[in-house]
């Protein structure tokens, strides 16, 4: 394993940190005002479109595309880096156009579309014109099991007729949300893992309707989800991907690049907690001698910079099993890191908030709100007791592969 940059990576990683820090970290405020003022959380503050506009001019955009065709032709270890410093900023993904789901609707595309598909829904996605949503998740099923889903698309003449609720559709309460990949079943008689199929779904179709919006600790992300009904909505048959009872299949495809790009921004953020940490530490006194100075506070940073790289170390040894043996030969590796990621960035985050004190959980530092974030990817693509299931019966296999059977 050679988990050395490349020239161009390097370069990349600069090009990238000096847009964030010149940037996207200075616009934040800006962001969150622009929203305050328009008095609709999910309002498109034009911050943002002017970030989009200097990262397009700056080739610094769709990075984490593989396929040269689409995208910066990058492999997952060479994107792994860059990802990390985008998580740096809640609002840093999307000025790349690197930002969930968006991220992974385009993968879907790209792999599974038709043409026709591609150039309405993927060509503006791309261009950064429009965002997506991606609506799997149900509330009255244990939706970590996927073959739990009820809804259903159904085939009638040339359109399918879709009903069901989903909720945590993220992105679906933005103002520039126009389409939805759908997961439902349209063979529920077929075996468990056929029974599923994706569709495309625009937002502006009757029958569909947003419920309300789901807060994550009192925040919306910068996002938002949603609940969602679609009563009858009917669509025409060439918006299905791929083919009937595929939906499965296109969503394993879709999560394994989507769990890791996770992973990789909670290194991006974990870094920037543990830096205000310090930096907070450097300045304050408490009892004669400087936080810095207390023997806790440097156990604190210690186990911070330990636990940060050995999580970086795990995502770009996922990365490069993706790149050279394919996703599904990384399963383990892709687990392993969705489990170790989040529980990591949630101890670094939370050290960094209490060596604020009550700043830490205020709006004037960004760590209560990444707390927030990286606290609900214990849960996105997948609970950590899935993965962890998941990564016992693998371990399992392995170790009992060819092992005599126990004496009775």
């Amino acid at each position: 394993m050679d988990f050395a940059y490349s020239d161009r990576v390097v370069a990349l990683q600069q090009r990238v940190r000096d847009f964030m820090d010149g940037e996207v970290l200075p616009a934040e405020a800006v962001y969150r005002r622009q929203v305050e003022e328009a008095g609709d959380r999910f309002f498109h503050p034009p911050v943002m479109e002017d970030l989009k506009d200097k990262a397009r001019a700056a080739g610094l955009w769709n990075l984490f595309l593989p396929d040269p065709e689409w995208g910066a032709g990058l492999s997952n270890l060479e994107y792994a880096p860059l990802a990390e410093l985008m998580g740096r900023s809640l609002i840093g993904p999307e000025s790349f156009n690197c930002s969930a789901p968006d991220t992974g609707n385009m993968e879907v595309l790209v792999q599974f579309g038709s043409r026709a598909q591609q150039e309405r829904w993927l060509m503006p996605l791309l261009a950064g014109e429009t965002r997506s949503c991606f609506s799997m998740t149900e509330p009255e099923v244990a939706s970590s099991d996927a073959t739990n889903i009820r809804s259903s698309i159904r085939r009638d003449g040339n359109e399918y007729v879709i009903n069901g609720r989903k909720w945590w559709t993220t992105g679906a309460p933005r103002e520039r949300c126009t389409i939805s990949i759908f997961m439902g079943k349209t063979d529920p008689a077929a075996p468990p893992h056929k029974q599923q199929s994706m569709i495309l779904v625009p937002l502006d179709t009757p029958g569909v309707e947003v419920l309300r919006t789901l807060s994550v600790f009192g925040y919306d992300e910068g996002e938002g989800h949603a609940e969602m009904r679609f009563t009858d909505v009917r669509v025409p048959a060439e918006n299905l991907i791929q083919g009937e009872g595929d939906g499965f299949a296109i969503a394993q495809g879709r999560l394994g690049p989507g769990r890791i790009h996770h992973c990789m921004r909670l290194i991006g953020s974990s870094e920037r907690a543990l830096e205000l940490m310090c930096r907070r530490v450097a300045e304050r006194e408490a009892f004669g001698k400087r936080l810095s100075e207390q023997g806790v506070i440097q156990n604190w940073i210690a186990e911070s910079r330990v636990e940060i790289e050995q999580a970086r170390l795990l995502v770009l040894k996922a990365a490069w099993m993706m790149d050279t043996a394919g996703n599904k030969a990384a399963r383990s590796e892709i687990a392993m890191i969705k489990i170790l990621a989040p529980r990591m960035a949630l101890r670094v985050l939370d050290r960094a908030i209490q060596a604020h004190g009550g700043a830490g959980v205020s709006q004037d530092t960004p760590l209560a709100q990444q707390y927030a974030y990286a606290r609900t990817l214990r849960l996105a693509d997948g609970p950590d007791e899935v993965h962890l299931m998941s990564l016992a019966r693998q371990e399992l296999r392995r170790q009992l592969a060819g092992a005599e059977p126990a004496p009775a």
